[in-house]
């Protein structure tokens, strides 16, 4: 029983020696502090690998990482759609025009040997793209009722980071809070800069006018074209006057068929009907007798 026990922690003794030297052959470095690189699109970036001096027999890969791994530097050649429009600096990678595509993780990875083996380290890089608004989508009703809630809409879908709006009427900047504006306007809006809405809870005449909406980020800014919104009073007595005349055409109908029925035309049409259908009747019944005749015949 004790030499068992005794083989046994020999067996555990060589085990640890093993994957201890194995780790001293084949080394890999603890992964650095992420790098985070901000850069706007269509300009450069610099995906900086921090590692040791390159020496002749080190060997460099880059990835970029994500729900597949590709490949963006190797056997010493850059890959993909970045041959054309990066290039490599020592174990960096300079990009000279970025896009919003090239937003990511990326990992850079130096194997080279060493005393004790071969030695891996690694660094990973996050790359963000900063991306100007494009025109936003403006929704502006052509017209309005006096009285009523109108809401007019604002919505850039490209920007990074997301874009804050600001509307303008005839070309003059609306404030968020219209009560710190002039008395001549309409102090029942309100505007949310963050979703692009601009709501008048009861709109008035003096909101006629061309609106306009600006998206803008730390990048730049654009804006939509103007569009008018007429705004105009509800006509009243148009309605009472519309109102009168169907009253007026359903009470004449009424009329006439009451004269109809005192003057008998309903009942003469059918009494007209019922002769008709009898007549039809006994012609038939005649024809009936006529061939049943010569039938017997």
């Amino acid at each position: 029983m004790a030499r068992s026990r005794h083989r046994l922690l020999l067996l555990l003794l060589r085990y640890l020696v093993v994957a201890l030297g194995y780790h001293k052959a084949y080394g890999l470095s603890a992964p650095k502090n992420q790098q985070v690189v901000t850069a706007i699109e269509y300009q450069e970036a610099i995906l900086a690998c921090k590692t040791p001096k390159k020496t002749v027999s080190s060997r460099l890969e880059w990835k970029k990482l994500g729900e597949s791994v590709s490949f963006v530097y190797y056997q010493q050649t850059l890959q993909g759609n970045f041959k054309n429009r990066a290039e490599m600096i020592d174990f960096s990678i300079r990009i000279k025009n970025v896009t919003r595509s090239d937003a990511g993780k990326y990992r850079c990875e130096v194997s080279a040997p060493s005393e004790k083996g071969q030695n891996l380290e690694e660094d990973t890089v996050t790359l963000e793209v900063l991306v100007a608004p494009a025109v936003p989508s403006c929704e502006v009703p052509s017209s309005a009722l006096t009285g009523t809630v109108v809401e007019l809409r604002c919505q850039d879908k490209e920007g990074n980071p997301a874009a804050e709006y600001t509307w303008f009427k005839d070309g003059i900047r609306l404030l968020e809070n219209p009560r710190l504006g002039s008395q001549s306007t309409n102090s029942s809006y309100t505007m949310n800069t963050k979703t692009g809405t601009l709501q008048f809870n009861t709109v008035s005449k003096l909101d006629t006018g061309e609106y306009s909406c600006e998206a803008r980020n730390s990048v730049g800014y654009r804006r939509c074209p103007g569009k008018r919104m007429q705004v105009d009073d509800l006509n009243i007595s148009g309605i009472i006057a519309a109102v009168v005349v169907v009253a007026l055409v359903i009470s004449v109908c009424g009329l006439g068929v009451c004269y109809a029925q005192r003057k008998g035309y309903f009942s003469k049409e059918a009494s007209f009907q019922k002769s008709n259908s009898s007549s039809k009747a006994m012609t038939m019944s005649e024809n009936d007798f006529k061939h049943t005749k010569s039938f017997i015949i």
